[in-house]
């Protein structure tokens, strides 16, 4: 069969795949395939929202192996890309949909597929030539991090920390805050959301002059120079991650506060000493759900009694079953493979019980779910304004990983598969008062 023949089956049988589509799916989106040409999916499609296929290839890979990751490699090579807006806007408008299937759930439309119609015109798809898709970018380890005797957690947190502190800079704030914002209105900014974030971390602490302030997980140390210089505390930070480090360590130098705070390249498992009051900032997701009981009976004996612990992280809803809930899902894997390897989201109810477990009181449980919904979106929203600059930092296939990873994010703690909970808890050793005052006064109101 010549090449002419062969190119024309293609895209023939890409035609009819797609026109069987728009009959069930109704979106306002079209495709454009390889040789220039749309197909709408629904009947308000526009040419201006489209989904480009780079070649017949990609969509044999698809067929051959339809899975959410094969999908994502797709688009991370290039192979598939979403035009018309950024890839926030492009969700929405994809997600809308027209007037035939308005209401019309997902699984409901996949029911209405005729997939024997589908499969027999993807038969000649199925035979092109597959594009390569391999990646230079992924963890090369034990990336779920469930086999404890192969966790390196050092190597968990470089992957994902030490990408570069200049493609950080490009979507985080400027105190670099990698956790999300508090937003006292949806249209504040991010950088008065991340300050806002901060004090209301202090103050959930209750910090005091002269407080031993730890910070776990301190990240570029934006928290730590907070609480120093506004709350009077003497701040300690540890980190796994080499450039925060040395970006902690530059910034508390440049603004004066080496007297009082240091910072070090270590393990959790490895600090000593006693603290007033901890706070553990997007951290917990890192350590893996079968090393809780290790993780809160070591900050257990790093407060002093009626010490404060502020514990800040991304869960995820509770499953009927345990078998259901550690089901490593296919956006999952994705992300341990290319993004956070190790990491682990545990459900709200089980971490608060481990703490009790392992001798915290719970005072106040606050959910930040739609917090970080807007924050996430703003970060991907300000990388892809940025485009140019991040592709010269980390290459193509890397920012648009980041990408669809920051877009995906942001839509899951939108719609609410992913939640994230700030827990305060005091250190409970001998019976009695826990020393809380008796209302939340002191979070709003300033000096209560």
């Amino acid at each position: 069969m010549s090449n002419h023949t062969s190119e024309r089956k293609y895209l023939e049988a890409a035609r009819r795949i797609f026109t069987h589509l728009a009959e069930t799916a109704d979106a306002n989106v079209s495709i454009r395939l390889w040789d220039g040409s749309y197909v709408p999916l629904g009947d308000n499609a526009t040419e201006q929202w489209n989904i480009s296929i780079k070649g017949p290839g990609v969509l044999g890979a698809i067929l051959r192996r339809p899975t959410l990751e094969n999908l994502l490699r797709q688009y991370a090579s290039g192979n598939i890309d979403f035009n018309g807006g950024d890839l926030i806007d492009f969700y929405e408008v994809l997600r809308s949909r027209g007037s035939r299937t308005k209401g019309v759930s997902s699984g409901q439309i996949k029911k209405r597929l005729n997939k024997w119609y589908l499969l027999r015109q993807a038969l000649p798809l199925l035979f092109a030539k597959d594009t390569d898709t391999e990646f230079m970018h992924r963890f090369r380890g034990d990336d779920s991090g469930r086999i404890q005797s192969a966790r390196d957690e050092k190597s968990f947190i470089q992957f994902h920390y030490d990408l570069s502190n200049d493609f950080y800079r490009l979507f985080l704030d400027p105190e670099m805050q990698y956790s999300c914002g508090y937003f006292t209105s949806w249209e504040q900014d991010l950088e008065q959301a991340q300050q806002d974030k901060l004090d209301m971390i202090c103050r959930k602490l209750r910090l005091q002059p002269g407080d031993r302030f730890l910070d776990i997980g301190c990240g570029w140390g934006g928290l730590l120079c907070h609480a120093v210089e506004h709350f009077k505390v003497i701040g300690h930070g540890v980190t796994l991650s080499q450039k925060q480090y040395d970006f902690a360590l530059e910034k508390i130098e440049r603004m004066g506060l080496a007297d009082r705070i240091t910072i070090e390249l270590r393990d959790y498992r490895e600090i000593t000493g006693e603290y007033d009051k901890i706070a553990s900032i997007g951290m917990y997701e890192h350590i893996g759900i079968a090393n809780y009981s290790t993780y809160f009976k070591k900050l257990h004996t790093l407060l002093r009694d009626r010490g404060m612990l502020l514990n800040h992280g991304i869960t995820r809803r509770a499953k009927q079953s345990q078998k259901k809930f550690a089901r490593i899902t296919p956006g999952r894997r994705f992300i341990l493979k290319y993004i956070f390897p190790g990491s682990e989201l545990d459900h709200i109810g089980h971490t608060l019980s481990k703490m009790e477990a392992c001798g915290f009181e719970v005072h106040d449980v606050e959910a930040w779910r739609e917090h970080y919904a807007r924050t996430t979106e703003l970060w991907c929203r300000r990388l892809e304004a940025d485009k140019e600059k991040a592709i010269a930092l980390v290459g193509a296939e890397r920012y648009r990983m980041w990408i669809a990873y920051l877009a995906g994010v942001s839509y899951a703690f939108q719609d609410g598969s992913l939640r994230i909970f700030q827990t305060v808890a005091t250190k409970h050793g001998r019976k009695g008062p826990s020393g809380m005052p008796p209302t939340r006064e002191h979070l709003y109101v300033e000096g209560a």
